[in-house]
């Protein structure tokens, strides 16, 4: 990577992967491309990098897309909207940011010849049961599909997939943390587990997925998975649990990867890779790794053992 944008990028990931990307000395150029001047600002007062350039746009303007990608080789597309009570409300408004956006950026980047696109997604794309995550489903098979648009010697599209960021707002560790002298804390449901990352590994395995990628991939990290009340427990060891509920939109365990889509996986040591169910992608060679079991999936129900409570919390 030489010269690099990331879309959305004054939010919280946004902003931790050019502070680890500027570490690099090869890279020439980081642009951050987003919407909101008063982050952009915020966060130019805290960089004296002479590398970083700020471009206010939105991911629906194609033509300031195709301004901004001139002399860029990698993109990283992180914007997106993401709040799910809110998507829910405004469908039209999420649809054009999460497809439409995800579209602006595909085609800008064929125009300008970029050489590689990474776009972040979510568990909550896989068997979705709310807008955001249908949203984000169709943004990845677009990113699939336009290897074919680009052709051969067009950019390549890829997708990192995952889940819950480790003290992220709305995080429920920092959340527990702030009920703690309550005597109370709240929980959906007794059986709730979710996958954690920490905002720097997330980084990490993007820009390792950045340097592997081929086009058509979607890359998942392997992550500790737990029981919320375990982590609960751990957090405030002597307070009530008060049942509340599951919220509308929400899935008692986070899937990363379904059974359908792990007959074109294999896995690695710190990943698994879903390739594209079809194969005449331009160059793409299917190489290393392991198959994955028949009918595997890799949900947060059969990965959550008590023995990650310890290293979540330490990494929050």
């Amino acid at each position: 990577m030489k010269s690099i944008l990331v879309t959305g990028g004054t939010g919280s990931f946004g902003q931790a992967f050019v502070k680890r990307i500027l570490e690099d000395d090869s890279v020439r150029r980081v642009v951050v491309y987003s919407r909101d001047e008063l982050k952009q600002f915020e966060m130019a007062r805290g960089i004296t990098d002479s590398r970083i350039r700020f471009f206010i746009g939105d991911v629906r303007d194609l033509s300031r897309l195709r301004r901004a990608l001139s002399g860029i080789d990698t993109v990283v597309h992180a914007a997106a909207l993401k709040q799910i009570p809110i998507a829910e409300y405004n469908p039209d408004e999420c649809i054009k940011t999460n497809i439409g956006g995800a579209q602006n950026v595909i085609d800008a980047a064929i125009d300008s010849r970029v050489s590689r696109v990474l776009a972040l997604s979510t568990d909550k794309a896989v068997n979705p049961i709310n807008l955001y995550g249908a949203t984000k489903l169709a943004a990845e098979k677009l990113f699939t599909a336009a290897n074919n648009l680009a052709g051969a010697n067009g950019p390549r599209f890829s997708t990192v997939r995952y889940g819950n960021v480790i003290g992220s707002r709305g995080s429920v560790i920092p959340f527990f943390r702030s009920r703690a002298s309550t005597g109370q804390l709240p929980i959906t449901d007794p059986r709730m587990t979710r996958f954690w990352l920490t905002l720097e590994q997330g980084v990490e395995f993007v820009i390792k997925s950045v340097g592997r990628m081929q086009g058509g991939e979607v890359f998942i990290p392997k992550l500790p998975a737990t029981l919320v009340t375990d982590i609960a427990r751990a957090v405030a060891p002597d307070c009530r649990h008060e049942i509340v509920g599951i919220r509308p939109g929400e899935k008692i365990h986070e899937t990363l990867m379904c059974r359908e889509e792990s007959r074109n996986a294999r896995e690695f040591d710190d990943s698994f890779v879903i390739y594209p169910s079809m194969h005449d992608l331009p160059s793409l060679v299917v190489c290393g790794g392991r198959p994955v079991p028949d009918g595997f999936e890799y949900s947060s129900a059969s990965a959550a053992h008590p023995r990650h409570v310890k290293a979540v919390l330490e990494a929050a």
